[in-house]
């Protein structure tokens, strides 16, 4: 059965527009990701992954905006929508979380307070029934105690703490879409598990669709169901993780994976990808990993679709693995 996307960005550019130069940053972008299926954003920084999450919110600053394409909510494009609907829908339809929560929260408002003005940011809501959405909230995401955080101030809080409540906030209005920018980069191992296990087990209970953006892919692999792999502003490779990650056809993509150390192996040199990705001002005719893959031929001058592999997989690719390159 096919499930019907909750969010489809098609052919999506997203340009940085300055007196000496227009700068593509985001490129003829097409993704899709369905109700209660975690796609996992991938890549160096750089790569355009961040932007990604902030130009489908319509969260960016002058001089950048969306110059093309289309960002379709259950198939209505919010592009064209004024700033007022487009409030209305960030935070009840659309939630974002930050890498870093005091992004999220306001460092000299109690933690009820906020919680507060979030619901009634979308809803008419007694006193009474604030105080008990918000002690359910904070509970849901395995805050101890919570009716007393209520009444604590977020630097009274741990960093996992802090990012708990900020993942609580977003949840308030069991939003259609989350989008997860790196939110345990900062976190330590444990806490990072705890949150991820956390983030997976409610999206799969409430059928939200999310976008984990990450560059560690040891993260995506246990948390997605599929990964999209981003270079210089562009999809280049799409699947079903455990596909992409036992079998990648991009070369980027077998570089990334081969650059994650291996448990058990101790000693040896970490793999690395040469050279590093090209300034979005300085971009190389054709495929934008030309000068960083060895599989490169003339033939990569040309810059090639994202083509498909199977009914499942995707590669932007003219000479993916698994296929002999011409002599």
């Amino acid at each position: 059965m096919t499930m019907t996307p909750v969010l489809e960005l098609c052919g999506l550019q997203t340009s940085f527009v300055t007196p000496g130069a227009t700068i593509h940053a985001l490129r003829d972008l097409s993704l899709s990701v369905a109700r209660g299926e975690i796609l996992g954003l991938v890549g160096e920084s750089g790569s355009g992954k961040s932007l990604t999450g902030f130009s489908i919110n319509r969260l960016i600053s002058p001089p950048g905006r969306v110059t093309a394409g289309e960002v379709r909510l259950h198939g209505q494009d919010i592009l064209p929508l004024s700033e007022p609907e487009m409030r209305r829908l960030r935070g009840r339809k659309i939630a974002m979380i930050f890498q870093d929560p005091m992004m999220t929260l306001n460092p000299v408002l109690r933690i009820g307070t906020q919680i507060r003005d979030a619901l009634l940011a979308h809803e008419r809501l007694s006193d009474a029934e604030i105080r008990t959405r918000a002690i359910a909230a904070l509970d849901e995401v395995g805050i101890p105690a919570p009716e007393a955080r209520l009444r604590t101030y977020p630097h009274q809080l741990s960093g996992g703490m802090r990012q708990r409540v900020a993942i609580a906030i977003a949840l308030l209005h069991q939003p259609d879409l989350v989008i997860a920018d790196e939110p345990t980069t900062a976190l330590d191992v444990t806490i990072q598990g705890q949150i991820l296990a956390l983030v997976q087990g409610l999206c799969r209970d409430r059928g939200t669709a999310l976008i984990w953006i990450s560059h560690d892919l040891a993260v995506v692999a246990g948390l997605a169901d599929r990964i999209a792999v981003m270079y210089a502003g562009r999809i280049v490779e799409e699947g079903p993780v455990d596909d992409i990650l036992d079998a990648p056809a991009h070369p980027y993509t077998a570089g990334l994976i081969a650059s994650v150390p291996v448990p058990g192996q101790r000693g040896g040199r970490l793999q690395q990808i040469p050279g590093r990705m090209p300034a979005l001002t300085d971009l190389p005719p054709g495929c934008a990993f030309a000068p960083r893959c060895a599989r490169a031929t003339a033939a990569c001058g040309t810059m090639p679709p994202l083509t498909p592999v199977n009914e499942a997989r995707a590669v932007r690719c003219i000479h993916p693995l698994g296929q002999e390159v011409p002599a």
